[in-house]
């Protein structure tokens, strides 16, 4: 892997270079979306422990003003990833949009407000019947419940193998979903039951739509980016550049996609203010 003249790690594919590029020369016409945890913030046991990694909001309050958009799109509702990011009321970061619930949610900087649609009926029933489940099947040991709003995870982390409860877990739980009208989002040690109809690429493709942008860089860590990473390639089968960058190879099929691999948080807060101090630097 080479390197760029302003020390930005360069991406190993010809379409991923040819994004950064594409951001370089117009970054005011250029949209930066993040996945958060496991991206901005260190995947930790607990959850509701998260929080962004130290460095990530002054990174992406410097890169913020120099480019088109700052996204951030997650799977966590929009106001929880703005209390763990601690985004709200930064200075630089007055146009952020945090884009929760894989979409269904939104949260913006200008009027720091959350826009949610109202309830999915089958996550009612769901988190009404959970506990009893879990308990009937014999994996409540190890496993817990992360209550979403409009959505529910079950962990398996703490459990004595937590890939084997992980996939154990995986076809009871569809089941369950299926006869409320839920799908299943797999991640790292997760399964999320969730309303159907929304993803990470739906809400990425209707964003750069809205702000009418003309280059993309995209970058996650786990299995729900899937669906952002086929977005961007989409799009860049379409003429736009698009550059994914994948946080950490603990997930194959993500890595796999990638156009530049970063070990973790910490390397891509680094990457984000580079890229900030390059787009911001006088022409050579």
């Amino acid at each position: 892997m080479g390197s760029h003249p302003h020390d930005l790690p360069m991406p190993d594919t010809t379409a991923g270079r040819e994004g950064l590029e594409a951001l370089l020369r117009a970054p005011r016409r250029s949209v930066v979306a993040l996945d958060f945890d496991g991206t901005l913030a260190d995947i930790v046991p607990d959850p509701d422990q998260a929080r962004a990694h130290p460095g990530a909001v002054a990174a992406l309050a410097a890169l913020a003003p120099e480019v088109g958009s700052i996204a951030v799109v997650t799977g966590r509702p929009a106001g929880v990833a703005v209390r763990y990011g601690g985004f709200a009321g930064v200075p630089g970061l007055e146009h952020l949009v945090v884009l929760g619930h894989y979409g269904a949610e939104r949260w913006d900087a200008v009027s720091g407000n959350v826009h949610a649609p109202a309830e999915h009926p089958g996550v009612a029933a769901v988190r009404a019947e959970l506990p009893g489940f879990l308990d009937a099947i014999g994996a409540w040991r190890g496993t817990w419940i992360e209550e979403k709003g409009q959505a529910l995870a079950v962990h398996t982390r703490r459990a004595a193998d937590p890939e084997a409860a992980f996939e154990a877990l995986r076809e009871p739980l569809a089941g369950l979903a299926a006869r409320h009208g839920l799908m299943v989002e797999p991640g790292r040690a997760v399964l999320e039951l969730r309303p159907p109809g929304m993803d990470k690429g739906v809400a990425l493709t209707e964003y750069l739509a809205e702000v009418g942008a003309e280059a993309v860089l995209y970058a996650g860590d786990d299995l729900g980016d899937l669906a952002a990473y086929s977005a961007v390639e989409k799009l860049r089968a379409g003429g736009m550049p698009g550059l994914l960058l994948c946080s950490g190879s603990e997930v194959p099929d993500l890595a796999a996609r990638a156009d530049l691999i970063l070990p973790g948080p910490s390397q891509v807060v680094s990457f984000l203010s580079t890229l900030a101090r390059t787009v911001t630097a006088p022409p050579a």
